[in-house]
């Protein structure tokens, strides 16, 4: 997995776009951001459900470890060892988190 593959799937998601956040690249829908990835493409971070996140951790713990902001958690992604199916599935939840009710349902 590399950064440019995470952003043609981020941005393949409705109403999704990209714009920077700090030293970071973000991906948010109608202003709040479902994740983020690293300029040179080493990581991503994801806001998926603390389960879906505990359950990627267990699979995975080479590509895949919980961080912490403040009292936000988020999957925190090495895209060198993650597989592009999963990383795909993991954007689309987080997106589903973070985009209005009414455009999930829209999207299908």
């Amino acid at each position: 997995m590399n950064v440019a593959a995470v952003r043609r799937l981020a941005l393949a998601l409705p109403e999704a776009s990209e714009e920077p956040h700090f030293h970071l690249t973000s991906f948010p829908v109608k202003g709040k951001i479902f994740a983020t990835a690293a300029p040179d493409g080493s990581y991503m971070n994801v806001f998926v459900d603390d389960e879906e996140r505990e359950i990627m951790v267990r699979v995975d713990p080479k590509a895949y470890e919980t961080l912490t902001w403040g009292k936000i958690a988020y999957l925190h992604v090495h895209l060198k060892n993650a597989k592009a199916r999963d990383v795909g599935t993991l954007l689309r939840s987080a997106w589903e988190r973070k985009a209005p009710k009414k455009l999930v349902a829209q999207s299908g």
